[in-house]
């Protein structure tokens, strides 16, 4: 084994093989490790997150080399026929590099099975190992930002299947009707680990397919906005701004079905939101992006909003209106309106309501995960927000200490790193410009990450593919173009370009805050170091 640091409290696990990394994943499933949260298993790796106040990830090292990899490996389950329509951008590019037809190509394709591996990425996302041996390919040089929903794909020696319209760099051979995820399905992938798939074309063959569920593609969304009139308190939408989600603490325990934690980007913002009008800290509010948000209270209600700083009007049902203070509660009669104008620093705001948000959980959280599309969709016009009930709250919170200062367009902003998990694909020119150049925030930003521009690109120093990988909130990803991606909270748990480091936890507020236009410098903690899987 090979121990490859991420942040302070994740770690990296390398294995020889996909068998050797199933072995370590049951043996973990069996008899877990204290301290340990959540374990996202991929091609050739395990990422362990740990849990707060857990040992240290020299601990967690010195515990998994311990580890016996000699136990079975359940394998067997059903069989699943995938229709496909052989019509992917990427085909014929692809015939062309493995140097045959595509004819052959989709012979190729259709004629062995494959068996699930893992799942990650985005939700019912499986990878699929087996296959015709000549199919390993590379990954695309710079990811699609949009890849329909059904894409059939391959990279490196894996298949898939896109469940949702969603970024990748994986190469496109044709699409399937198939729903990949279903929230009314249990359990909703489609594809679960150990069950063998074998692709179809429909064009040439007779298709049974047998599978527990079929339709149309795409992941519609899991919940609708309200329509029925709510009995208490609601907030009103009267304008929705840029775009503004239902977010808490977001979904963690289900890396295993492929679901990311999501939740508010800027954690610090959510529980200072909440605190302020006397509610449990990880209770539901709204993410505000920049501004334009107005709220109409039904009945009386207690707001507070936090976050990006910015002008904050409230008006009277008789058209008074006044400035009021962010980071502190206001209390609003039925009829009032509060409008967020556009942010002076920082990106995001937050509004808080006394009771939260009456919100059915999706998977155990209200938040939205843009990229799985799992939890209430963007807020719409007229829609009401049902308050939740109050009598369990505490008191009114007085202002607390001074938020942190956020950045505006323009302003360089450092972000601590940790070097890791895969600096040293890197050359070591590469390394210290990571730290020595600043890199501007590009308009391609959003809750899934930043993509970010650097005046030099970053070298790499082994170009080989690189097996899909749990990827941690707050990695730095570099595609084959050199231009990194910053991770946010909604980003894919797995991914199959080399991270060569991870924002540390105390900075991913921060981060989530950064707006385009800004610039980043990113300051390496400590050189990059495999950890010892020793005792200390």
């Amino acid at each position: 084994m090979r121990f490859l640091p991420v942040n302070p409290r994740a770690l990296l696990v390398e294995l020889d093989d996909l068998e050797q990394t199933l072995a370590l994943f049951a043996a973990l499933q069996r008899r877990p490790i204290d301290g340990v949260d959540e374990i996202v298993p991929a091609a050739r790796t395990l990422l362990v997150h740990l849990q707060p106040g857990a040992p240290d990830v020299a601990a967690i090292a010195h515990e998994l080399v311990q580890r016996d990899l000699s136990g079975a490996i359940e394998r067997g389950g059903a069989r699943i026929e995938i229709p496909v329509r052989y019509d992917g951008a990427d085909l014929a590019e692809l015939a062309a590099l493995l140097g045959i037809g595509t004819a052959e190509l989709i012979a190729r394709h259709t004629g062995q099975d494959y068996t699930v591996a893992f799942c990650g990425f985005a939700p019912g996302f499986a990878y699929l190992s087996g296959g015709h041996p000549s199919l390993d390919v590379p990954r695309r040089a710079t990811p699609r930002t949009r890849v329909p929903a059904g894409s059939v794909a391959l990279a490196g020696t894996f298949a898939a299947v896109y469940p949702s319209e969603t970024p990748g760099g994986w190469q496109l051979l044709g699409t399937t009707e198939l729903k990949m995820w279903d929230l009314a399905r249990d359990p909703p992938a489609l594809l679960q680990p150990g069950m063998r798939v074998r692709f179809v074309d429909i064009t040439t063959n007779s298709i049974a397919v047998h599978a527990r569920s079929a339709g149309a593609t795409g992941q519609k969304d899991s919940q609708t906005p309200a329509t029925t009139p709510h009995a208490g308190p609601a907030l009103q939408v009267r304008a929705t701004g840029l775009q503004t989600l239902v977010q808490d603490a977001g979904r963690a325990g289900q890396a295993a079905q492929g679901v990311s934690a999501a939740g508010a980007l800027d954690q610090g913002a959510l529980r200072r939101a909440n605190r302020l009008v006397g509610n449990a800290g990880t209770l539901p509010v709204l993410e505000a992006l920049a501004g334009g948000l107005q709220l109409v209270s039904l009945g009386n209600t207690v707001v507070a909003v936090t976050g990006a700083t910015g002008p904050l009007t409230l008006t009277r049902v008789d058209g008074r209106a006044w400035s009021v203070e962010r980071n502190q509660a206001v209390a609003l009669t039925d009829g009032d309106s509060l409008t967020l104008g556009q942010p002076v620093t920082g990106l995001r705001s937050y509004v808080a309501v006394r009771g939260g948000f009456d919100v059915a959980p999706v998977l155990g959280s209200a938040s939205r995960d843009t990229l799985a599309k799992i939890g209430p969709p963007a807020l719409a016009v007229g829609q009401q927000l049902p308050v939740g009930d109050a009598r369990a709250c505490g008191a009114v919170a007085a202002p607390e200490l001074a938020p942190p200062p956020l950045p505006r367009a323009g302003d360089t902003i450092t972000l601590d790193i940790t070097l890791g998990p895969r600096t040293d694909w890197f050359t070591p020119e590469a390394v210290a410009l990571l730290a020595a150049q600043r890199w501007q925030v590009t308009q391609q930003a959003d809750r899934v990450g930043l993509r970010l521009h650097g005046e030099v690109a970053l070298a790499r120093a082994q170009t080989q593919e690189l097996p899909s990988e749990g990827t941690a909130t707050g990695a730095i990803q570099v595609p084959a173009s050199g231009q990194p991606v910053l991770f946010l909270a909604d980003h894919p748990l797995t991914g199959g370009y080399p991270v060569i480091g991870c924002v540390a936890p105390w900075h991913l507020d921060l981060a989530a805050q950064i707006p385009p236009g800004a610039w980043i410098r990113f300051a390496p903690l400590a050189p990059f170091a495999e950890i010892e899987g020793t005792s200390p």
